[in-house]
């Protein structure tokens, strides 16, 4: 196991726990640090504590009384347990599994919408900026710059799940948090979200749960295995995938999982 501690790191994990129920971990005692510019995929079998593990990097559990979450979360060394949590979700954006418009948003407001559920106020010049910058980002300007004022709700699959992104960009983020952001999607919006993601790395640092193996091996820099909530490796993808150091990694990669 690699040390976690790095002067170069943009966040770092130290002995991060997650309990849904006492006595039960779901995340354990992980440690580990992301560089800027990066893209990180978490991998793993279902139930091994991807999502959990993501989620506690932008304090969502605290939505949910009984979720414990311990140990230190650092974003640029500061201890995300001591700040605002609205700062904290602000700098790191998260992406779900399934799109999630607002549906009762219009698409340029669904880009905006951060900056509404943080009441910050913007002038029209501001708005109109933030929109543009923030769908061309994800690529998406193009498609509906003559369509803003429609529901997000009337896109396609994969352009909803591009004007999600743009929703979490828009806030200008540290880090972009995805929790399997294709696995609903179709081959073609999946291959133009992972070119998205590599073009987007250049900005931000990139943390992706996903359980298609071939997408770590495409876009990510380093991976992390994680299995019954220990984190079982961390490395560079390449040498994860060309020699793991762990049989069990090993075992998930060529498939003799389970």
């Amino acid at each position: 196991m690699e040390n976690s501690i790095n002067i170069d790191s943009i966040l770092e994990l130290k002995d991060v726990s997650v309990s849904y129920t006492p006595g039960k971990l779901a995340v354990n005692e992980v440690n580990a640090y992301f560089k800027p510019q990066t893209i990180t995929a978490i991998m793993g079998p279902s139930g091994c504590g991807k999502s959990t593990l993501l989620r506690a990097i932008n304090r969502m559990h605290e939505l949910y009384p009984d979720i414990v979450t311990t140990g230190e979360i650092l974003l640029k060394g500061q201890n995300i347990f001591k700040m605002n949590p609205m700062k904290v979700r602000r700098l790191a954006g998260m992406v779900f599994q399934r799109a999630n418009p607002f549906p009762t948003m219009s698409i340029y407001g669904n880009v905006l919408a951060g900056y509404k559920l943080n009441n910050i106020s913007l002038s029209k010049t501001e708005k109109d900026e933030i929109v543009e910058h923030s769908l061309r980002s994800v690529n998406l300007w193009e498609e509906v710059k003559d369509s803003l004022n429609k529901k997000g709700t009337f896109l396609s699959g994969g352009q909803q799940q591009r004007l999600c992104i743009a929703r979490a960009l828009a806030l200008k983020p540290e880090l972009l948090l995805m929790d399997e952001p294709t696995s609903a999607l179709d081959p073609i919006s999946t291959a133009r979200i992972e070119e998205m993601l590599v073009e987007l790395k250049d900005q931000y640092t990139i943390i992706i749960v996903t359980h298609n193996m071939s997408q770590a091996a495409r876009i990510s820099d380093n991976s992390m295995f994680m299995y019954l909530g220990e984190l079982v490796e961390f490395g560079t993808t390449k040498q994860m995938f060309t020699k793991p150091k762990d049989k069990r990694t090993e075992d998930y990669l060529t498939g003799a999982f389970g």
